[in-house]
């Protein structure tokens, strides 16, 4: 791991970087949010939906490797950058991935993320 990396560990840090910009590839969601001052953090998530713990945790250390290549010299400064996994993403190849990810860093630098989900809305009832 690099010197000026960090793990995120509290959910808290998790639930706000979700908040953040998120941008979508075929094998992972990456979201980044400035993290006030606490230097270039990163976090991982791959849910059960994904497959069994085998599988879940492979995905896990691809993702580390990924991170720990590409954040010291394309991560955001002062930023929280978390990686969610995806279906897809155990498959893909790694070079694949690696290009994705760069794609992702630099469209989050611009300030540019995918359309968000934004806020839900109550649905009127109508008789």
């Amino acid at each position: 791991m690099h010197p000026s990396l960090s793990v995120i560990r509290k959910r808290s840090d998790f639930l706000a970087a979700n908040r953040g910009l998120r941008n979508a590839r075929p094998g992972f969601v990456l979201l980044t949010r400035p993290n006030d001052g606490q230097g270039r953090r990163y976090g991982i998530t791959v849910t059960k939906k994904i497959g069994n713990a085998v599988v879940r945790n492979r995905m896990k250390r691809r993702f580390r490797e990924l991170l720990w290549a590409a954040l010291p010299g394309g991560g955001l400064p002062d930023h929280d950058h978390v990686l969610i996994g995806r279906e897809g993403g155990v498959e893909r190849d790694f070079a694949r991935l690696a290009e994705e990810l760069d794609a992702a860093l630099s469209r989050a630098a611009e300030g540019k993320g995918d359309r968000g989900r934004g806020p839900r809305q109550k649905r009127s009832r109508r008789a």
